[in-house]
């Protein structure tokens, strides 16, 4: 029988009554089998396949997806259906069966979605690019976040999960962009300057007063846009053009008129309300969004509060120092200095510039009190002069309006909640498929412990040590010999022979016919992933510590930027990092300190660790990274089928990833089953396995003078 032959019913039953179970399950296939059996040997193997990997995640969610799938298997596209599986998947992982059976059950619903996923804008995909954008426009320092609808509470500028109201992708794109520039220009150009529930109270009709405002206010800000970003103010025209917006109608063709003027403020959108409240309905736009004013208020009222306070601390803050420097001057002064902040504008509807003078001289201000003075200028159109009353000792109490950090063990007690935890995903193979926000990770500090450790490591290992410190000064500025180079101190043999041949054979002759030594700088960072794991304890975790006290010392002589973190964790649910040194951070007694207190946690889920610390290492400039493992053991976990198969292809997934980012993953083991999966992880020459404990320490280093040189 040729290989793409259809199928029979016997040779779908078979696996079909293997992935489901049907010995225990009781499960019905044949009616699955049969319909297959009449199917392509693509479609076959296509939901067969899909049937496997939903079973490897949930036999009931993999039967139900069958019994839909197949008898459907001519209506929908095979990607919808891919989706559709994937989405069942992860829906199980984020809220259980009953929630991935109604996803399975609702597949025509999925089906019509799926298609304005195709060509809708998805929050997650354009929020980044969103945010770089608002973040170079001026005023209020804005986040960007996911909602039922667009709107702004003034800070947080919020945009629907799906943006599909275009036909086109790409203009669903540049449909979010318009939302979020209008958003911002609602916070740029004064539309919370004015208490809109006390403005809008006085109309029988609070929820049509809001409606025509915000026609008033969108014929305001769309002028203001095409003053200040024409660009894309072309492009919302367009965007209006396709949607079918209404055309302005009189008399809203005159208040765009009015609104239009570069001097025109919400005042004036007010003012116009009583008429525009008696006109026919305003018109809707593609890319306005909701007023939302009792969001707006709370936040407002929060925000006005905390940044007076925050100002005149930092004034306070601020005089003084400047009393400070004049007590150290010869002649003290008589008078107690005051400080005045002057703001000047150079174009009408532009965002004033501010200067802080003491006396009439202009002064450096302290970090942050310009943004200060731009976002409290935002919220009242000028700085109230209470604002700039420098505060007295015990005006304010500064931790009232600051977030307070969490111990990072707080949150395990109890109800585990994911509350400033960092989500990662994980790699199922089985599916195929990432586990999306599937490991929740928290970045923790180690302990420093303060005992005889480090001295006695150094004492130790003294001749070692020297050694290493000889080795690495040589390697840190290191003479190559650069061939093929046109200018040079020696003649390059080879090239001149290869030139030679050339220059017989009728092509011209290269200029590069010389060679020279090169001084190379290094240019090299480095991070180290400690394994903390229990199975460390004893014997591997003081190999461990003393081969990081030699490392530390010699890296300190060669130059390189380094950092080492520990990792260990007990489930998804706890998978924690362990901050030992940053790279920004000297190496210094609290850094041994740390070194000497780390301590076997519990096990070697390792895939969130690879990821975490990539994305830290990737943060670094420099000409070569790497990610150093020091382990004992394959990757593991408690009872979550993390072990085998499972955790080996998470941990391979995110090395491929670190080598996308450029970096070089190396792993040092003293697992003497190494051999067995670690080429499969790290491929066949970026690991090595050493046979004893005790040889650890003095290993490391010479593997990193190899890794580097």
């Amino acid at each position: 029988m040729a290989d793409n032959a259809p199928l029979r019913i016997e040779q779908i039953l078979q696996p079909l009554e293997t992935w489901l179970e049907v010995e225990f399950t009781f499960l019905q296939v044949n009616e699955i089998a049969e319909t297959l059996a009449s199917a392509s040997r693509e479609e076959q193997d296509f939901f067969l396949v899909w049937i496997r990997r939903i079973a490897s995640t949930n036999i009931q969610i993999a039967y139900q997806f069958a019994v839909r799938a197949v008898a459907g298997l001519c209506h929908n596209d095979q990607r919808v259906i891919e989706a559709w599986a994937l989405h069942a998947m992860d829906t199980y992982d984020r809220a259980g069966l009953r929630a991935a059976m109604q996803v399975i059950e609702d597949v025509e619903n999925f089906v019509q979605l799926s298609h304005t996923h195709a060509s809708g804008a998805v929050f997650e995909d354009i929020s980044g690019i969103l945010l770089t954008f608002v973040r170079g426009l001026s005023g209020r320092e804005l986040k960007l976040e996911q909602a039922d609808a667009p709107y702004t509470d003034s800070e947080t500028l919020f945009l629907p999960a799906v943006i599909a109201h275009m036909e086109k992708a790409e203009d669903n794109f540049v449909l979010g962009k318009a939302m979020v520039a209008y958003l911002w220009a609602q916070t740029r150009f004064g539309s919370f300057r004015v208490d809109l529930k006390l403005a809008l109270g006085a109309y029988a009709d609070a929820e049509h007063a809001l409606h025509q405002f915000h026609g008033l206010e969108t014929l305001r800000l769309e002028a203001c846009l095409q003053r200040e970003l024409p660009g894309l103010y072309r492009e919302m025209q367009r965007l209006k053009r396709s949607s079918g917006d209404e055309a302005i109608a009189s008399p809203w063709q005159r208040f765009a008129v009015l609104l239009a003027a570069p001097e025109a403020s919400v005042a004036d959108s007010l003012k116009l309300l009583p008429e525009a409240y008696s006109a026919p309905t305003a018109p809707t736009v593609c890319y306005q969004g909701e007023l939302r004013p009792e969001a707006v208020a709370k936040c407002r009222e929060a925000r006005i509060e905390r940044e007076k306070m925050h100002l005149r601390v930092k004034l306070a803050q601020m005089l003084e120092d400047i009393q400070k420097q004049n007590a150290m001057q010869p002649e003290p002064r008589e008078a107690q200095p005051t400080i005045d902040v002057k703001e000047h504008q150079e174009k009408t509807g532009e965002l004033p510039s501010f200067d802080i003078t003491l006396d009439d001289a202009p002064v450096s201000p302290p970090e942050g009190v310009k943004q200060l003075l731009t976002s409290v200028y935002l919220d009242f159109g000028e700085i109230p002069p209470e604002y700039l009353v420098p505060a007295g000792d015990g005006d304010y109490d500064l931790s009232q309006f600051e977030d307070q950090a969490k111990d990072p063990n707080d949150v395990w007690q109890g109800t585990y909640h994911e509350e400033g935890a960092t989500l990662y995903p994980e790699w199922d193979y089985r599916r195929q498929h990432y586990r999306k926000n599937w490991c929740v990770m928290r970045e923790k500090d180690v302990s420093p412990v303060y005992d005889d450790f480090v001295p006695q490591t150094l004492d130790k290992h003294s001749g070692l040590i020297k050694h290493l410190r000889r080795t690495f000064e040589a390697m840190r500025d290191e003479d190559r010999l650069l061939k093929r180079q046109a200018e040079g101190d020696e003649v390059d043999i080879d090239a001149l022979v290869e030139a030679l041949a050339d220059a017989r054979d009728g092509s011209e002759m290269t200029d590069r016919l010389l060679m020279r030594m090169h001084r190379t700088e290094r240019n090299v960072a480095v991070m180290f992933m400690v394994d903390m794991s229990g199975s460390t304890k004893g014997w591997i975790n003081d190999a461990e510590r003393e081969s990081l006290i030699l490392m530390c010392e010699t890296l300190e002589t060669l130059g390189d930027r380094y950092a080492i973190y520990g990792f260990s964790g007990i489930t998804r649910k706890r998978c924690e990092l362990f901050r030992i040194k940053q790279f920004d951070e000297p190496y210094n007694d609290e850094v041994q300190a740390r070194i000497s207190g780390i301590r076997p946690q519990d096990y070697t889920r390792m895939g969130f660790a690879i990821r975490h610390l990539s994305s830290l290492l990737n943060t670094v400039e420099a000409r070569t990274k790497l990610l150093i493992t020091l382990s004992d053991g394959k990757p593991d976990d408690y009872f979550d089928g993390y072990r085998s198969a499972y955790g080996i292809e998470d941990t391979r997934q995110a090395l491929i990833e670190a080598k996308r980012l450029g970096i070089h993953p190396f792993c040092i083991t003293i697992d003497k089953e190494g051999q067995e999966y670690l080429p499969h992880m790290y491929g066949a020459v970026n690991y090595v396995v050493i046979d004893e404990v005790r040889k650890l320490p003095l290993k490391v280093a010479d593997i990193y003078r190899r890794l580097t040189t």
